[in-house]
């Protein structure tokens, strides 16, 4: 199995410092649509792993989350692709939880549904915490531009992370 895991919010969707809380804010990024679609269509299993703070924070329901997910899911099956297995955690950063990134656990979640091991398996994000989430689970951190990508890569990114443009920009060096 090919399995790439994306992080959402500033990979997929544009992102906001005040969340995304509603259909209308579900902006997709120009091109991720159309690279997840390509790169399902090539035979890549794409998967979500989204940190969603905003429903503990009363933000948004579940019900808007998962709305958003059936868009995601139903615009890339319009461009003949297939979105995999989507986790999120609706944890506040406090929580305590196990599967808020930098942990591991959405991750791990996406490595039992698909019985893979998740050794240098992509994961593309925007965020530290996001690449700190694949070198936990000894995946490959992967940088993305878009969303806060530009911030985290001024900080400083680890040593092995690949630094693309955009999910486009990957899509073309996969396929």
């Amino acid at each position: 199995m090919k399995l790439l895991i994306l992080d959402r919010d500033g990979v997929i969707n544009q992102d906001s410092d005040a969340y995304i809380k509603s259909l209308d804010e579900w902006v997709p990024i120009p091109g991720a649509i159309e690279a997840i679609a390509q790169l399902s269509k090539a035979g890549w299993t794409v998967a979500v792993a989204t940190n969603q703070s905003g429903i503990a924070r009363g933000y948004y329901p579940i019900a808007t989350l998962e709305a958003m997910h059936a868009r995601l899911r139903m615009l890339v099956a319009e461009q003949g692709g297939e979105v995999g297995h989507i986790v999120y955690c609706p944890h506040g950063p406090d929580e305590g939880c196990d599967c808020r990134k930098p942990k591991p656990g959405l991750l791990q979640a996406i490595a039992e549904h698909y019985q893979a091991n998740l050794e240098g398996v992509w994961f593309v994000g925007d965020s530290q915490s996001d690449l700190q989430a694949a070198l936990a689970v000894d995946a490959q951190p992967v940088l993305v531009k878009t969303g806060k990508g530009e911030r985290t890569l001024e900080k400083g990114v680890p040593a092995s992370t690949l630094i693309y443009d955009d999910l486009a920009a990957i899509a073309r060096a996969l396929i």
